[in-house]
């Protein structure tokens, strides 16, 4: 079943157990699907890999917000960002340990030849794409500048 149609029956679900963090985090997740499905330009279907890049940035945007809510002493805003963060998380795919993500990356390291910080590039590309949605961006880039460093 797509990602989209799993959003949808889990939001029936949520309706029923009367869970509206549940509920408010996929009506959101399915607003977004919808707007990409609908967007100039896209082709009405919503593959599963572009599902997973909304819900990453859904996830990024919660954390970041619940940062913002915490410096401004707001812990119950924060609360709730962070709970449709644990949501949404269910749908992405399982992430890399910082043990598989180290290792993962010295591969990428090895069969592009990188040697020095010069090529954090060359490394960065090949990384986000083999490591898409496994591992978030800000990792996967401080564990290449640590290990090209």
């Amino acid at each position: 079943m797509a990602l989209f149609d799993t959003v949808s029956n889990d939001i029936k679900a949520a309706m029923l157990a009367k869970d509206k963090i549940r509920l408010e985090a996929l009506r959101g997740v399915k607003k977004e699907f919808l707007e990409a499905k609908t967007a100039k330009g896209a082709s009405g279907d919503l593959t599963d890999e572009a599902a997973v890049k909304i819900l990453q940035k859904m996830v990024k945007q919660r954390k970041d917000s619940a940062t913002i809510y915490q410096e401004q002493n707001r812990p119950e805003l924060a609360e709730k960002e962070l709970a449709e963060v644990v949501v949404l998380e269910e749908y992405l795919p399982k992430q890399l340990s910082p043990e598989e993500l180290e290792k993962t990356i010295r591969e990428i390291i090895a069969s592009t030849g990188a040697t020095s910080a010069k090529d954090m590039g060359k490394v960065m590309g090949a990384a986000t794409k083999a490591l898409a949605g496994k591992a978030e961006g800000r990792l996967i880039s401080e564990t290449v500048k640590r290990l090209l460093g």
